[in-house]
């Protein structure tokens, strides 16, 4: 008995020796917290155009409303030619982000750089739409909920545009490596969250 209560007394301290300051806080989920902040400002992003596009579908399917309203018209071709550009800056970041992986650092910069520019491009595209495209906000419920869809996905766009230029101008000082790339990462999530809610606006509001 006296030998196991001498066992038991020394396994005791050489856990207390080994283990230093507080414990360990515990964590609800195994997800990177910054990882799991930026899904969590994703779903909640989600919810706001889900509020949006319960406005569009309430004019078309419940008051049976033409779309666009009666004497206007959408520049298809222009959104699609600009679609296509805001896709394409989802694959150079892509791109970016494997390059940073692999230690490539003219890549990394060039590919960081190239969306930037993409996501640039599409966004003058698009106020330059609003522009020309010959009504205003108020002019009708169809007006108001384009410009209020549109205009919240330009504001999300606005939003990445400057994390992006925060990376890039990172990137160009030689921040991040292969070890340590999740600040490139985590902002490349959000701006692909961007690219596919675009797909969805546009594919509801330009083409159906």
């Amino acid at each position: 008995m006296e030998a196991a209560s001498a066992s038991s007394s020394l396994h005791h301290a050489g856990e207390a020796a080994h283990h230093h300051g507080p414990p360990e806080a515990h964590r609800s989920s195994r997800v990177d917290p910054q990882m799991l902040g930026m899904l969590l400002f994703i779903i909640s992003e989600i919810m706001v155009f889900g509020a949006f596009f319960t406005a569009y579908f309430f004019i078309r399917v419940v008051d049976g409303n033409p779309w666009p309203a009666e004497g206007t018209e959408l520049p298809k071709l222009i959104a699609g030619v600009n679609t296509a550009i805001l896709l394409s800056s989802s694959i150079t970041l892509h791109w970016a982000l494997e390059a940073v992986k692999r230690g490539n650092r003219g890549a990394f910069k060039a590919g960081m750089a190239t969306t930037f520019l993409l996501g640039a491009t599409f966004l003058f595209v698009q106020i330059n739409e609003y522009v020309n495209i010959g009504f205003a906000p108020y002019d009708s419920a169809q007006a108001s909920v384009f410009y209020g869809l549109t205009g919240l996905h330009g504001a999300h766009v606005a939003l990445g545009l400057m994390i992006l230029l925060m990376v890039t101008v990172r990137a160009f000082r030689g921040h991040f490596s292969a070890e340590e790339h999740r600040g490139v990462e985590i902002p490349g999530i959000y701006w692909h969250f961007v690219d596919v809610m675009w797909v969805v606006v546009y594919s509801t509001v330009y083409l159906l």
